[in-house]
């Protein structure tokens, strides 16, 4: 019997699930929630670092906006809330002047 977790296919397998759910999860927080990354992470216990690196796959896709940037309620420092729910993206975001 092959131990699988020697295995770097299942390895990259997992890595790919962990991904598609964390990112899935962070999209469904922000279709309900204005949140900073930090409190996303608080709220999720997904790492602060990867809700970065979604944050940039869902701005790509057009999919997450930045709504305002205030203070955080978890870190105290200026950040920006963010969401997935285009009903709450600022006027701005909606429409890109050239």
């Amino acid at each position: 019997m092959e131990n699988t977790n020697n295995n770097p296919s299942h390895k990259r397998q997992n890595k790919d699930n962990d991904f598609e759910s964390q990112l899935k999860t962070i999209f469904h927080y922000l279709q309900e929630h204005i949140a900073t990354a930090s409190m996303v992470s608080v709220e999720t216990g997904i790492p602060q670092k990867n809700i970065c690196r979604y944050k940039r796959d869902l701005e790509k896709m057009g999919r997450l906006w930045e709504v305002k940037k205030k203070y955080c309620k978890e870190t105290g420092f200026k950040a920006w809330y963010l969401t997935t729910n285009p009903l709450n993206t600022p006027f701005d975001n909606q429409t890109k002047l050239f």
